[in-house]
């Protein structure tokens, strides 16, 4: 099947083994962010964090070429600062006393399951931010049938995820089952953090675990009515006996 894959990652900074802020490091936005090259690979600020977005990719090696340029392109860039791979940080209260810093949810994402706005997120605590980790899918099967693409996305992707992210605080704020935002082209995945962005080995299960999710949706496959609630608990709880359950059910691999 033919299709095209990009994504729009985000990581945070330390400097010192502390957490800072990227805002005023980085630059470009979610409305300007900066071209690093011909190809739509481009970075920006997004609240606290460093956000990049890589060009529409049809191949494997393209997709993780550009993820891996633009991880190189910032290292030159960003010297004197570490790249973390935390998905779910709390800050000090000094790296958040700007308007930028307290902006959550600028535009809404939706809910495959429940055919429903996500709520604006709120978490327990004021300092936490969280860096996602958005799957971009362009296809036929992607812009026909959206929700069941993200459905399945849950399953290949989100399922595995409760133990392959080390970090489940990011659901406090992100990443609940079945986040999604519709485009032209096809469906933008919502629920995974960055945590695979980081070497070719996670970029590569992601890749496939993409394929397999339009296979499975493209064969007229579908996910057991009664497995529904449990995909959603799974993921939104990071229930790692329903992961289990559910890996073994539907063949599922890391």
């Amino acid at each position: 099947m033919k299709y095209m894959l990009g994504c729009d990652p985000e990581f945070f900074l330390k400097q010192n083994g502390k957490h800072v802020s990227a805002e005023g490091i980085v630059g470009g936005t979610k409305y300007a962010p900066l071209p690093i090259d011909n190809f739509g690979n481009a970075i920006q600020e997004d609240n606290v964090a460093v956000e990049f977005n890589i060009g529409a990719s049809p191949t494997f090696e393209m997709f993780s070429n550009n993820i891996q340029k633009v991880l190189d392109y910032l290292k030159d860039k960003l010297h004197g600062f570490e790249f973390s791979t935390e998905s779910a940080v709390i800050f000090d209260d000094d790296q958040l006393d700007t308007a930028q810093a307290r902006l959550f949810g600028c535009e809404p994402d939706f809910n495959a399951w429940t055919h429903t706005v996500n709520p604006k997120p709120f978490a327990s605590n004021i300092n936490l931010r969280s860096a996602g980790g958005h799957i971009h899918i362009g296809c036929a099967i992607a812009q026909e049938k959206p929700e069941d693409v993200i459905k399945a996305c849950d399953l290949f992707l989100g399922v595995p995820s409760v133990i392959l992210d080390p970090n489940p605080a990011r659901r406090e704020l992100y990443g609940k089952a079945g986040s999604f935002r519709k485009k032209s082209y096809g469906v933008e995945y919502r629920s995974l953090s960055n945590f695979w962005i980081f070497n070719k080995t996670t970029r590569a299960w992601v890749y496939k675990q993409v394929d397999d999710c339009l296979t499975f949706v493209a064969n007229g496959n579908q996910i057991d009515p009664l497995d529904h609630e449990v995909i959603q608990t799974c993921i939104n709880n990071s229930n790692k006996d329903y992961c289990n359950y559910l890996m073994d059910k539907y063949k599922l691999c890391f």
